[in-house]
């Protein structure tokens, strides 16, 4: 349940709990509290276990040295934990924090691993059940794994042929298509959740997580069908915010496992993986002639320039050049 806000006291006293109420005051989406909060614990950490109101900007080029040079990560890690360490200090510490000088991690550029169509065709032959149909929805629709794993019934628009990811990466909901070659498939698998939820419901359970306080303005929505999880896990958990007994998605590390599993079998022989779909997606659309913008919308990219990394992919050989061994 790791997209299950963490609960926190009323009135919190540990200092993360401080942040993390000031988080959600801010109105944040979880998946930046928690790397944001991550971040914080490591920098804490590294500083052997000082109260951040103890260090100054020195300790924060310090620990983003370390990064840089101890650790090598990528420029956009290294990015991301100067981002919560500025919104720790400046935001919610109130300190400003200017002129930092540290050194910066040297960009490494890395294309996207992808599929064939025949590659991805064999790796979803090789999954069986909802597994299959998960990679299918990664595959035809570019969806994140966390995005497939946390769609409900209701997200599945049939009439206009499209999807809805809800709160995808950032936040911010978007349309994506629906391939019509799915559409029995994901008919099966809703009447596989309406049966699970009726057990559920008549063994006095039934009830899903809503997020945002909706459960308040849909009082009844959380034991309808329609917020069911279109991938619910085989067993109820304790839901860690409310103590309740409720039925939560598979997890995504179970989908890894089979997905890697369906690659060995299918004899690909690439570093790849349950996103390796989602680039493979993209690619496939600009093989077809599609805008690159149209994919940016479909894919939920903030920049242009992040989709633009695909344009280097769907050439034929390097750059279109033919080898003159070929010729």
């Amino acid at each position: 349940m790791k997209d299950i806000p963490k609960p926190i006291p009323e009135k919190p006293i540990r200092f993360i709990d401080q942040l993390r109420f000031f988080i959600r005051k801010r109105g944040l989406a979880y998946k930046t509290e928690q790397t944001y909060i991550t971040w914080t614990l490591k920098y804490i950490r590294f500083h052997n276990r000082q109260h951040p109101a103890r260090l100054n900007e020195a300790h924060i080029e310090m620990y983003l040295d370390h990064l840089a040079l101890q650790l090598r990560v990528a420029p956009n890690t290294q990015r991301t934990a100067l981002n919560a360490l500025v919104f720790l200090y400046r935001e919610f510490m109130g300190r400003s924090m200017e002129n930092l000088n540290y050194q910066y991690t040297r960009p490494k550029r890395r294309l996207p691993t992808v599929f064939s169509r025949e590659e991805a065709l064999s790796v979803i032959d090789n999954l069986e059940g909802s597994y299959k149909l998960m990679a299918q929805l990664m595959y035809g629709s570019g969806l994140r794994i966390s995005e497939c794993l946390r769609l409900r019934v209701k997200d599945l628009d049939f009439g206009m042929k499209t999807l809805i990811v809800r709160e995808g990466k950032g936040g911010k909901d978007r349309t994506t298509l629906l391939p019509e070659v799915l559409y029995d498939a994901l008919n099966d698998q809703i009447e596989k959740v309406r049966l699970l939820h009726g057990e559920d419901l008549t063994a006095g359970f039934g009830d899903v997580y809503m997020p945002n306080r909706l459960s308040i303005k849909y009082p009844s929505g959380a034991k309808s069908l329609e917020w069911q999880y279109l991938f619910p896990a085989n067993n109820r958990s304790k839901d860690p915010r409310s103590d309740r007994m409720r039925r939560h998605h598979v997890i995504d590390r179970t989908v890894q496992r089979r997905v890697k599993q369906a690659i060995i079998k299918a004899g690909i022989h690439k570093h790849a993986n349950c996103h390796t779909f989602r680039h493979s997606f993209a690619t496939s659309l600009l093989q077809q002639g599609y805008d690159i913008r149209t994919i940016q919308q479909l894919l939920g990219h903030a920049s242009l320039e992040t989709t633009e990394i695909y344009t280097h992919v769907v050439n034929q050989g390097a750059y279109g050049v033919v080898s003159p061994l070929q010729r």
